[in-house]
């Protein structure tokens, strides 16, 4: 059965706690934009300005961030499947433009674009009844189905290549990507009733945690960091800066989790794990990088280089935290 739109006012889809959670990092956001324009205009040789304009350009990809998650608990569920689909598509784009591709991908490509990708948010939009489709739809069907095209095509060349590349892509842009946006579909119990608060602060919730223990890893790198994880992956990670993240967003979960249906070890081990997951996106996608030759995969979020570059984390966390809670509170 089809969701309905809730209103798009944001006062009539979130209830309380995340109302006060949204006004809290707003504010947060705020000061820290003060603080960055302040700093923007002290004079010369009183702050370094390579420092300052990369702590601006941070902000503005905050900002974008959030303004984006904002707008889909706006636009209710569906509105926000429309979104994220957008997000996804975009997110393709770049991770498929990175590498070149051959004329006789063109048409494989064209149903992942248009087929594949829509069809995907389609199912999750329909709710839990559909759960068995969509959790299986890219990784059976369409990933059957992409090579089957492509050899259609007739050009062996590279053929396995090809495949797995478009076929990661999807995976990782699409079907992990959506699961973010599902959060809102899920029909969650807590004692054996039903959990009557708010499915937008839940996805909140996810967000905010994904994009802080980002933040966090890369504070304690620059704080205690001295064992770098892969210096031929990225030289700034180090084992200090993970560990001290993961642990630091167990505990900042926990105060958090108001918002949420989980108890303190839930809200502790969930949180770390999605500190875990976000971490092992970023590591990956920037192995495919550096397998590339590339910097960034594109420049649609100033202060982060592409699109892909800002949700790599998020990518990899959305359907591990979603298939978790789930286990956890389903009826």
């Amino acid at each position: 059965m089809w969701i309905q739109v809730p209103a798009p006012l944001l006062l009539a889809v979130m209830q309380s706690p995340t109302r006060w959670l949204l006004g809290v990092v707003l504010g947060v956001l705020a000061v820290l934009s003060l603080l960055g324009r302040f700093l923007r205009e002290r004079p010369e040789g009183t702050v370094n300005p390579a420092l300052v304009r990369k702590f601006n350009q941070r902000m503005r990809a905050w900002w974008l961030m959030t303004a984006i998650l904002v707008a889909a608990m706006l636009l209710g569920r569906n509105g926000a499947m429309v979104l994220f689909f957008c997000l996804s598509f975009w997110a393709l784009r770049e991770f498929i433009t990175m590498t070149p591709t051959r004329r006789g991908d063109h048409r494989a490509l064209f149903w992942v674009f248009f087929l594949c990708t829509p069809l995907q948010y389609v199912l999750v939009a329909m709710g839990q009844e559909w759960y068995g489709v969509y959790s299986i739809m890219i990784p059976v069907y369409a990933s059957l189905f992409v090579p089957a095209r492509i050899t259609i095509s007739g050009d062996p060349k590279r053929f396995l290549e090809r495949s797995a590349k478009i076929q990661f892509g999807l995976l990782i842009c699409v079907y992990a990507l959506s699961y973010a946006p599902a959060l809102l579909t899920l029909e969650l119990k807590v004692d054996n009733a039903p959990w009557d608060g708010d499915y937008s602060g839940l996805l909140f919730y996810f967000f905010l945690i994904v994009q802080l223990g980002d933040l966090l890893q890369f504070a304690w790198d620059k704080l205690v960091g001295k064992t770098v994880i892969a210096p031929a992956i990225n030289a700034s990670r180090t084992w200090e800066g993970f560990i001290g993240g993961v642990l630091s967003m167990a505990i900042l979960g926990i105060t958090l989790k108001w918002v949420t249906p989980f108890g303190y070890v839930e809200a502790a081990v969930l949180s770390a794990t999605v500190a875990v997951m976000g971490f092992c996106g970023a590591m990956t996608m920037s192995a495919i990088k550096r397998d590339r030759g590339v910097t960034d995969y594109g420049t649609l979020v100033q202060g982060h280089a592409g699109l892909l570059d800002r949700i790599d984390s998020l990518c990899f966390a959305a359907p591990v935290f979603y298939h978790m809670v789930r286990f956890l509170y389903h009826g």
